[in-house]
């Protein structure tokens, strides 16, 4: 027992000290503690057996509480006292090889920490206690995330039956301890944080960390409304806590579809991150470039070289050469040799449908490059340059054709092919469009052969133009460019009786092409503006009046 009675009293010592730091350094719960650790558990297993209030009393009576306290100095209450046998037993039963059992008993001692730390008095010093063991908790966690045998095992009930997962549990509990470092008034909120307002963003960011883990982001939206709130000013912390909950915040952003302002903070965060954190910055940059290419803005081949963006660029600079072309085929391709990747970091579903204005727009400027011959009198006429949409049913056709397994009939010698890609013209593309003049998109059957008996392929609805296997026909196209002139995307307007579409402000612009089809991150910006939004302000980053 008497090594029981040293832990206590040094431990006792700390408390009087009012020193977070060294109780915080006694207060292990990792397997890779010292031997006085299982020194410890020996005489707590035979000294306090399981059931017994033994130990309750035993820890009472090390830790009294102080009758007269002198200023600087602190005292056992009533809250650590209930820690520390939570603690002890801890140590007493705990067996790292058994996981579940982990789990159970360090939730147990966390949720004593946090009512510990709520001690308007001396909860203060318990701040570093809680950031370990929540680290330690996270960890755990993470590492059951990753254990699906075992993991199905476990559930906790909350109080409307309502099944949380571990993960949901834990992020539970280190939100409450955020709660009371938020809610701390050691020092104001546009002050140098002190006391438990330290622990703000660290608490922020790990419990982040396990809602993402669990694809649980929506139960993020009352703590990001509380620091949005109340929180204090994000300048005023350490830069690795700036960058990681800028980072959380930007994909936050990201999956409610809020594009620019994940792209203001994923880009803040990136800033931030200095340039040897490269497996940082690589994780920045995979949410921040696609964030940035929903909002039209492709990046540079200087940061696709960029060391960090090693693993990323094969994906992103072929996705953006499909979008520029109005290539389904090949961005299709590209998203289903990524697709595991993509599905992983959550990409897949936003980009493969929120991308496709995009390659309608540019499949249709295509077109119209392709077909659109100028009137003569182009300088004095007043008639209104326009796309003839059976061509863009034609052009739309044939990829939807390739996409289902034809291939083209007269396909042109493998040299001959490489050259004429080469100067960015693809023939058999070209004979299509040539031979829509009669309006109908049959005229593409006459390039391309159909797939032998029982070779169709049947497309998922993500991998077809409109949707699967669906046909594309004028309507649909008409509805399409519809669409893209009320998204900004196209500048014009749809003739429906003829089958046009009329692009408008030609003499303005000085060309058709820059007149209906105007550059996409301009037209983004443009309708978000009207729309209201506010450019610069992204709530939850909380910046000093």
């Amino acid at each position: 027992m008497a090594l029981v009675t040293q832990f206590l009293s040094s431990i006792r010592g700390f408390v009087l000290q009012q020193d977070g730091d060294q109780l915080r350094d006694w207060l292990k719960v990792e397997q890779n503690a010292s031997s006085q650790y299982y020194e410890l558990q020996a005489q707590l297993r035979s000294g306090f057996p399981a059931r017994s209030k033994a130990l309750e009393r035993f820890v009472e009576k090390c830790l009294p509480e102080e009758d007269d306290v002198s200023d600087g100095k602190g005292s056992p209450w009533p809250g650590f006292v209930s820690f520390m046998v939570d603690y002890l037993q801890y140590w007493r039963d705990v067996n790292f090889d058994d996981l579940l059992g982990l789990h159970e008993l360090l939730s147990t001692l966390l949720t004593s920490c946090a009512t510990a730390l709520q001690n308007p008095t001396y909860g203060a010093m318990m701040l570093r206690t809680s950031i370990s063991l929540s680290e330690s908790m996270s960890k755990l966690v993470m590492t059951l995330h990753r254990r699906p045998d075992l993991t199905s095992q476990l559930r906790v009930a909350s109080g409307d039956e309502e099944k949380k997962s571990f993960v949901e549990s834990a992020a539970d509990t280190i939100q409450k301890i955020f709660t009371s470092c938020l809610t701390d008034r050691s020092s104001t909120r546009w002050s140098k944080p002190e006391g438990k307002k330290v622990g703000v963003y660290i608490f922020a960011n790990l419990v982040l960390k396990l809602l993402f883990t669990c694809n649980r982001s929506r139960l993020a939206v009352q703590m990001f409304t509380n620091i949005a709130t109340s929180g204090p000013a994000l300048g005023l912390f350490p830069a690795a806590q700036r960058v990681t909950y800028l980072y959380y915040l930007g994909r936050f952003y990201f999956e409610h579809n809020n594009f620019m302002r994940s792209a203001v903070c994923l880009d803040e965060a990136y800033i931030q991150t200095p340039p040897a954190a490269q497996k940082h910055r690589r994780l920045i940059l995979t949410y921040l470039i696609p964030a940035n290419i929903l909002l039209g803005r492709f990046p540079s081949e200087t940061l696709l070289n960029r060391p960090e963006a090693a693993t990323l660029s094969p994906i992103y600079r072929p996705l953006i050469q499909s979008i520029k072309a109005g290539n389904f085929v090949a961005f299709q391709a590209i998203m289903k040799t990524h697709e595991p990747w993509l599905f992983t970091h959550g990409l897949f579903i936003t980009l493969n449908f929120r991308l496709r204005p995009f390659l309608w727009r540019s499949l249709a400027r295509r077109t119209f490059l392709l077909t659109y011959t100028p009137p003569a009198d182009a300088a004095t006429s007043r008639r209104a340059a326009t796309l003839d949409l059976h061509d863009v049913v034609t052009t739309a056709s044939y990829q939807q054709h390739l996409l289902e397994g034809w291939t083209p009939a007269n396909a042109p010698p493998r040299a001959a092919a490489h050259h004429q890609h080469h100067h960015g013209q693809n023939p058999v593309f070209l004979k299509a469009v040539r031979n829509s003049a009669s309006a109908t998109a049959a005229a593409t059957d006459s390039t391309l052969a159909p797939p032998p008996a029982g070779k169709h392929r049947r497309l998922r609805p993500c991998d077809g133009i409109l949707c699967g296997n669906l046909a594309v026909t004028l309507g649909e196209v008409e509805g399409m460019v519809a669409t893209l002139v009320g998204q900004s995307l196209m500048h014009g307007f749809v003739a429906h009786g003829q089958g046009k579409f009329a692009v408008v402000g030609t003499k303005q612009k000085g060309s058709a092409v820059l007149a209906g089809w105007p550059e996409v991150a301009g037209a983004v910006r443009e309708r978000m503006r009207d729309q209201g939004a506010e450019m610069d302000n992204v709530p939850a980053w909380v910046k000093a009046p």
